[in-house]
């Protein structure tokens, strides 16, 4: 089913970002298992229906979350990745944590970096963010060029930080504030 720029919260030239839907699932799940190459083993999206029902569940349900879809403005609104703000604190703390993924067929393109900068934009616009946070395994490269590129700073390293496919991983730990955003 094609996704109209109007149910676009931002969009660039190539991509608009949307809130995830439940009926999102059959395109998200089908995207998920076509990338499982390209996401492990750094991520595990959800890949069957149940799994994905979960997920959007929590993305639209719980105030402490709010997920984006990437999807192709020239190919009717395709779902490219996602782009999660995670563990949002709001009060003095204003702050959440990113958490993305591209899906294979859009690898490599520039369309996770164009999305990045309109999540960003949107975080410190209109859900009024001061801070958003990147924690990225050392060994993804390609996860720490689109944190470098979207002009969050290397602030740290966490050693044994988050339990991922068996093991507790190291990480990078990346951040922007809106000052920072808009010097750029």
């Amino acid at each position: 089913m094609p996704h109209t720029a109007s149910r676009y919260l931002a969009e660039g030239p190539r991509v608009g970002i949307r809130h995830f839907t439940y009926e999102d699932g059959a395109e998200f799940i089908a995207r998920a298992r076509e990338s499982k190459d390209l996401h492990q083993p750094w991520l595990f999206p959800p890949t069957t229906d149940a799994a994905y029902a979960g997920y959007a569940g929590r993305l639209i349900e719980d105030r402490s979350k709010a997920g984006f879809l990437v999807c192709e403005k020239d190919a009717d609104g395709a779902i490219a990745g996602f782009i999660n703000i995670n563990n949002i604190v709001e009060g003095g703390f204003q702050c959440g944590a990113l958490g993305y993924g591209v899906f294979a067929h859009a690898a490599g393109r520039g369309l996770m970096r164009e999305a990045m900068g309109l999540v960003v934009d949107y975080a410190f616009g209109p859900m009024r963010l001061h801070r958003l946070e990147i924690n990225a395994q050392p060994g993804n490269a390609a996860s720490i060029a689109l944190a470098r590129g979207a002009g969050f700073r290397l602030e740290g390293f966490s050693p044994n930080m988050i339990y991922i496919d068996g093991a507790w991983r190291d990480h990078e730990r990346w951040a922007i504030t809106a000052e920072m955003r808009a010097a750029r």
